[in-house]
């Protein structure tokens, strides 16, 4: 089974264009697109989804029959999740599968999708909750505070967190489970931000900014393989797209340059990925 993996793509055109032709080229089996979809909230681009992203698929669809590939998607925190329901109303048509906090087997592995990410400096909190505390690092925006495009019951905001998520989600045996999260592991190769000699209130900001609960989650539930973005710049500061935790390989497609990052694996062989960067 050969898969293709990308991420924060950000509503660039070129870069979905380049996914769809290596798609038609290679003929993947399996398709991971692990969230931030979409143009920034206050510039998107028209109804992206409705207007680009649905006939761009559809239209592939439509071209490759029965070699269109099994996608999986999920958003990521700059994704406002009042577009939510246009992704669902996709899957009912057949374009994509909606993973988010779901579990679908597909050619004998365990697909999981988890879009949360913990809290950042950024405003828009739809798809942050807190960590594993109660906590929000120095310089950084409470998931309490922010803004959101729908509706959250704050008694779940406060008391809700990634690991209770993933506690919740991801069960039973995970030696064949492939999980598709937009966060990165904490104090990786995926998680670390260009934030070097940035003060905040007299405080140096931690400069790896991941999930210790996804980090966590790996090291004692060991799934075969964990694909994440978030963080542009971490593989440009570390030079490593990819991390072995234990037995786990976990790879981020999050990438800063103006090229897409597409990452290729066989989920029997892992240790053979490989990333491309594609003009």
């Amino acid at each position: 089974m050969n898969c293709f993996f990308v991420s924060d793509l950000h509503g660039k055109i070129s870069r979905y264009q380049s996914l769809i032709n290596q798609i038609k080229k290679e003929l993947p089996d399996v398709v991971l697109i692990g969230g931030d979809l979409l143009p920034g909230f206050n510039t998107l681009y028209g109804d992206f989804i409705t207007e680009y992203l649905i006939p761009k698929f559809k239209e592939l669809k439509t071209e490759l029959e029965e070699n269109y590939p099994k996608i999986f998607i999920i958003m990521g925190n700059d994704d406002p999740r009042i577009e939510e329901e246009k992704l669902i109303k996709a899957e009912k048509m057949g374009i994509w599968n909606y993973l988010n906090e779901k579990k679908i087997t597909h050619n004998g592995f365990d697909f999981y999708g988890y879009a949360y990410v913990p809290p950042t400096p950024f405003r828009l909190k739809d798809w942050e909750k807190f960590d594993i505390s109660r906590h929000t690092d120095i310089g950084c925006v409470s998931p309490l505070e922010g803004s959101r495009t729908i509706k959250v019951n704050p008694i779940d905001i406060e008391h809700y967190t990634i690991a209770k998520d993933l506690q919740n989600l991801m069960k039973g045996n995970l030696s064949r489970a492939i999980c598709l999260f937009h966060a990165p592991p904490y104090k990786t190769n995926l998680d670390r931000a260009d934030l070097d000699g940035y003060i905040f209130d007299h405080v140096q900001v931690d400069v790896h900014v991941g999930s210790i609960a996804i980090k966590k989650f790996i090291e004692n539930r060991q799934p075969k393989i964990t694909l994440h973005g978030h963080i542009h710049e971490s593989s440009r500061i570390t030079g490593h797209w990819q991390q072995k935790i234990k037995k786990t390989n976990s790879f981020s497609a999050a990438w800063d340059g103006t090229e897409l990052a597409l990452i290729k694996f066989n989920p029997e062989f892992p240790e053979k990925a490989e990333r491309i960067l594609l003009d």
